[in-house]
């Protein structure tokens, strides 16, 4: 396998620069910019390979609908699925259209290149038997009870509160005791303020008295066995005892959790809006793949909150 050629001093300051500006005045997640970073190398080791010469800002100007693709050819032969390679493309334009601003191109052709259509797979949540079940079932599925009691808490945190898991497990113990309300920073740095349940506090506060780390405000809130931060796995690795026990389907994961607190609240009588910021959701289509809702709701929604409506 021949090795892939290095990145020009040009192209690398170029792919860097557009980076920043995708974080900064796009809203980019930390993860969407490490993800955007690892598709532009794919796509510019590519073209390094399939031109014999390292691509350049300039070189670019050539690109045409031939070289985009076989780029999807390529990665298509490397196994990249229908999804990943429809990502993978929208960050390759997004980057072209920059740089053909930059540098002058005129990148229409290669720019009209069709990404590879796909089914989106919906979010299936609980219902709210399943959701209570799964937490009666938590409470008893490890032989340490403090485990047990944490795990608990974290599931009624993601049912209760609609965190999202890598929120749930970045508290640290300078947020309890919990007031009424949780400050939660989620994707691309935006706020929110969650409201927080009297029995999501006190699952909370039954896992610290059994906890055998003491609670440091610079120390994480859930911890693991060994007294670092809990890990995502150990919370999915739980769940998925949890699926087995209940039998659940594979769809019954912890960020189900989530969804099922959305479509829970909706079927009370919640707001989409309202279960949109609670959800820390850019987008209320966002909030619609959620909670399942049709366009007929959505559109009710948006005309009752349009001034013109």
């Amino acid at each position: 396998m021949t090795a892939p050629l290095a990145l020009a001093p040009a192209m690398a300051d170029a792919l860097s620069r557009w980076l920043e500006v995708e974080a900064a005045t796009r809203d980019r997640s930390n993860h969407t910019v490490t993800a955007y970073r690892g598709d532009l190398l794919a796509f510019l080791a590519f073209l390094g390979a399939h031109h014999g010469q390292p691509a350049t800002p300039k070189s670019l100007g050539d690109l045409r609908q031939t070289d985009m693709r076989a780029f999807a050819a390529a990665e298509r032969a490397r196994g990249l699925g229908a999804r990943s390679l429809a990502r993978r493309q929208s960050a390759v334009r997004s980057f072209l259209r920059w740089i053909s601003d930059r540098e002058g191109h005129d990148l229409s052709a290669a720019l009209s290149t069709r990404s590879p259509k796909y089914t989106r797979s919906l979010p299936r949540p609980l219902t709210p038997d399943q959701a209570r079940d799964t937490l009666d079932m938590v409470a008893v599925q490890h032989d340490t009870p403090w485990v047990a009691a944490r795990d608990t808490a974290v599931m009624t945190l993601l049912w209760g509160c609609g965190l999202r898991i890598s929120e749930a497990l970045n508290l640290d113990g300078a947020d309890w005791p919990f007031r009424d309300s949780l400050t939660i920073t989620g994707k691309g740095g935006r706020q929110r303020h969650v409201p927080v349940l009297p029995v999501a506090r006190d699952a909370v506060a039954d896992y610290l008295r059994q906890c055998p780390w003491r609670l440091a405000p610079d120390q994480p809130l859930f911890r693991g066995v060994r007294g670092g931060r809990l890990s995502p796995g150990a919370v999915e690795g739980t769940m998925q005892k949890v699926r087995a026990s209940l039998g659940l389907p594979p769809t019954a994961t912890p960020h189900a959790l989530r969804h099922s607190f959305a479509t829970h609240l909706l079927a009370a009588g919640g707001d989409l809006r309202t279960i949109q910021e609670l959800l820390g959701h850019a987008s209320l289509s966002t909030t619609q793949v959620y909670t399942g809702v049709d366009d007929a709701h959505l559109m009710a929604v948006y005309h009752s909150a349009h001034p013109r409506g």
